[in-house]
């Protein structure tokens, strides 16, 4: 507790006097520990203001200051939403969820590779290969340009287009991917069965634009 040296103070002082012994008795170390810093102060001056505000509108809003704060509260989340899903962040989640990386190979290397992670268990290889497979051979068909940057989803969306008998069983296929590449899931024996009957069905079928020719 801070307590005033009264018997530095004379009774009879005049105005000179006073403030010298109150400067005095202000600068004692005690009185600048006790003293809020301007990080304090800013945010009790914020908190004061903003205090304010929500009593001058919340008699406007049904459930009074209760109510303020659970719409704004909702307009902060909704924001939010819409940042992740057309933001930055959402653009550089899929610009990272591509199909394939700085390398590729044949469809016949990737159907190879697939093979054989599978026969040894490993189903995460065994289903990514399987459907980098799918994807080549549909770029060596010039079915799919051959480009950088397109993810599992695209290519459903693109290849599902020409090839609508299988368009369903491409978007479960890129889901498969995306689950284990992506998603940390772990691959399985059905996933790549899944996989290598799409990669076939892909192979047999013919493209709308040349069903006629």
């Amino acid at each position: 507790m801070v307590t005033f040296r009264l018997i530095d103070v004379p009774v009879d002082i005049d105005r000179d006097s006073a403030r010298r012994a109150a400067a005095e008795e202000l600068s004692d170390p005690k009185y600048q520990a006790a003293k809020p810093s301007f990080l304090q102060q800013a945010a009790q001056w914020l908190g004061e203001q903003l205090e304010k505000l929500l009593n001058s509108v919340s008699s406007g809003v049904p459930g009074g200051i209760f109510g303020l704060v659970l719409i704004l509260v909702l307009l902060i989340v909704l924001v939010v939403v819409i940042r992740l899903r057309t933001g930055k962040v959402a653009r550089a989640a899929r610009a990272g969820r591509v199909v394939f990386g700085s390398t590729r190979k044949s469809a016949a290397d990737y159907r190879r590779s697939a093979a054989e992670a599978a026969a040894a268990g490993r189903f995460d290889d065994a289903v990514r290969d399987r459907f980098r497979a799918v994807v080549r051979a549909l770029e060596e068909r010039a079915l799919l340009d051959t480009r950088s940057g397109r993810t599992a989803d695209e290519v459903a969306a693109e290849a599902g287009v020409l090839l609508p008998n299988v368009a369903d069983h491409l978007r479960q296929g890129a889901r498969l991917f995306d689950d284990v590449h992506y998603g940390g899931r772990e691959g399985t024996e059905a996933a790549y069965q899944a996989l290598t009957e799409l990669d076939e069905r892909c192979r047999r079928e013919r493209p709308v634009a040349m069903a006629g020719s």
